[in-house]
């Protein structure tokens, strides 16, 4: 049965699952995992009723389920997950969602190989994590919106080896190949994640030349893959905080459930983790547990307090405080009852609305629409 604390259940949508929801205004996007679901757009108007305006499919082998919204811009990613028509091809689509009743297709950017996985987009400017021809795995790519009839790519940024067409020499034959999951802007740095190489530290001030200042890896001794780095929006107890989440998934071997990192980036040339959160119980002694236990994603968008809404796969939402961020704690928590035929939930994105709704979508089906108090 679900439990919560500090949180409510307003309603909940039954429909396919998916890898992340979007909220724009009074209207809720979400990319769902597998096709031919690719995109589902609600009215939220009334949160308690949630209203389907409209869907969009995509082919078999192919997954669209990412989704990011700004300007009037839909953002949703194409990505080959199995065998796939390849005239489709990968990359990302851009739609007018002015009428989010009827989404009109503007444009669609194409990449090489299998296409784009995560991304920021802050309506000009997309921060993407494709794969590009003559490169190792994903890699992080700037491309401008300005004309969305003609998207252009501007800047791209690899770790030194993944150019494998320019004679770089690959130093990974005993470790696993990188791959760019993906970036996120905050001012003129560019904070990315790249799975089992860890995380890094760009200067954009350049677009077309992003610049590393500084990278951290910990995939070796805890061999959960980086997933995100979200940089806190404000100081906290006088220091600058990036908060670094590992997925549970993927592990180098087996391993406790993935958890959070907190790191002091205030000399940013030097990051330091100074404290780490899991949920309370799920990892007693340290032993290996099935993957989907442990950490996932926090929102990618915050409400300006120092609590953080995370998607803990396994444990569903938890609402996290890191006003002490060498001491973070939980504040609040929903476990959503695992979806019919499932024998647990997977929750695996979570967002907020202006409001301070909080909407969590499970990766196999539903997604639930929150209230609590923490905010």
């Amino acid at each position: 049965m679900s439990r919560a604390e500090n949180t409510k259940l307003i309603a909940n949508i039954d429909c396919p699952g998916g890898g992340q929801v979007w909220v724009d205004g009074t209207t809720l996007y979400v990319g769902h995992m597998r096709p031919p679901s690719g995109t589902s757009i609600y009215d939220i108007s009334d949160p308690s009723k949630p209203r389907l305006l409209s869907r969009i499919e995509v082919p078999e082998g192919w997954h669209s389920h990412k989704v990011r919204v700004a300007n009037g811009l839909m953002i949703v990613n194409h990505e080959r997950f199995g065998q796939a028509a390849p005239e489709f091809g990968g990359g990302i689509a851009i739609y007018d969602v002015s009428n989010p009743a009827e989404p009109k297709p503007i444009s669609k950017w194409m990449t090489h190989g299998k296409g784009v996985h995560r991304y920021d987009f802050d309506g000009r400017y997309a921060y993407l994590s494709p794969t590009a021809e003559g490169f190792v795995g994903n890699i992080a790519m700037i491309v401008d919106l300005q004309d969305p009839t003609k998207p252009e790519e501007v800047g791209r940024w690899w770790i030194p080896g993944q150019w494998a067409a320019g004679g770089e020499e690959n130093p990974w034959t005993d470790y696993v190949p990188p791959r760019c999951h993906h970036p996120l802007r905050v001012g003129n740095r560019l904070y990315v994640s790249y799975w089992h190489h860890g995380f890094f530290i760009l200067d954009v001030s350049d677009l077309s030349k992003p610049t590393l200042i500084s990278h951290r890896n910990t995939s070796l001794s805890f061999p959960h893959p980086t997933h995100t780095c979200l940089r806190m929006p404000m100081t906290l107890k006088g220091r600058e905080i990036m908060l670094v989440a590992d997925e549970d998934v993927a592990k180098l071997y087996p391993s406790a459930p993935a958890f959070a990192w907190v790191y002091d980036i205030t000399d940013e040339r030097n990051p330091i983790s100074i404290a780490t959160f899991q949920v309370a119980g799920i990892d007693t002694d340290g032993s290996p547990q099935e993957p989907m236990t442990g950490c996932h994603q926090p929102s990618e968008r915050l409400t300006g307090t120092s609590v953080v809404p995370f998607a803990w796969f396994a444990q569903g939402l938890r609402l996290v405080d890191f006003a002490d961020p060498f001491a973070p704690r939980e504040v609040g928590f929903y476990q959503p009852d695992a979806p019919a035929g499932f024998e647990r939930s997977s929750s695996n994105d979570v967002t907020l609305d202006k409001r301070g709704l909080i909407y969590l979508i499970d990766r196999q089906r539903g997604v639930d629409i929150i209230e609590t108090t923490c905010f």
